[in-house]
């Protein structure tokens, strides 16, 4: 967080914006951000920190443009993207799954603004698999609650039984997917690779998914069509 916060406070200040001793900018940030986590956890919904660093800019007397809010925002969340990897075969993998019909979706809990992640997904050469990308700082609502969910299967224009829902958090990925009645694969790094008692199939890379679909259309009478990537693709897949 202080890495981001360098950050921004140079990009301001490099504009001509009067701003406070970068300590209290660090810390009065910090605190926003904090507070906002922390209420909408209370609320189980969701922020947009887009909207939390327009308040705060306004608040110090930086009136930035769209353009120049979103490059902060970028500023603000750069330094998740150097603490973060891709799996070496994962656009392999993707592109393996696309040219066998397959479309992918992402639905992700986050905060961080969707044109950032759609930033970061680009940049790690992945954006182009993911024609659907559902936010909860979009939509303000979070996993596992229904409607995330049934976001994205609206988008794709199918139904949840027709949907393979990849997770690697069991309360936010799995049981809500589940409610709906999406068959679930549980990613584990470092798991069994055995059934689980709550996800349909467990997966330790994203490797593994086309051999547990191939498996899964054996044991059903349609095809799946449509899969649902859940989270971020580069922190979590």
């Amino acid at each position: 967080f202080r890495e981001a916060a360098t950050a921004t406070y140079r990009f301001l200040g490099d504009r001509g914006h009067a701003l406070p001793s970068f300590e209290a900018y660090y810390r009065r940030q910090f605190r926003a951000v904090r507070w906002a986590y922390l209420w909408a956890k209370l609320r189980r919904r969701e922020f947009d920190s887009l909207a939390l660093l327009g308040r705060f800019c306004r608040d110090i007397g930086a009136n930035l443009d769209q353009a120049a809010l979103l490059e902060l925002a970028w500023l603000w969340y750069a330094p998740l993207t150097r603490r973060c990897s891709v799996e070496d075969d994962l656009p392999d993998t993707l592109d393996r799954l696309r040219r066998s019909g397959f479309q992918l979706a992402i639905v992700s809990n986050t905060f961080i603004a969707p044109k950032v992640h759609d930033r970061h997904l680009a940049d790690v050469h992945l954006l182009r698999f993911f024609p659907v990308r559902v936010y909860s700082s979009e939509l303000g609502y979070r996993k596992p609650d229904a409607r995330i969910y049934q976001t994205a299967l609206d988008r794709l224009g199918v139904s949840a039984s027709d949907a393979l829902f990849v997770g690697d958090l069991m309360k936010t990925d799995i049981i809500g997917a589940r409610r709906l009645g999406m068959p679930t694969v549980l990613k584990q790094p470092w798991g069994t690779a055995r059934r689980h008692r709550l996800a349909d199939f467990v997966i330790r890379r994203l490797a593994d998914l086309p051999d547990v679909i191939a498996k899964l259309q054996r044991e059903i009478p349609r095809p799946i069509e449509r899969i649902e990537v859940a989270r971020f693709p580069v922190t979590s897949i």
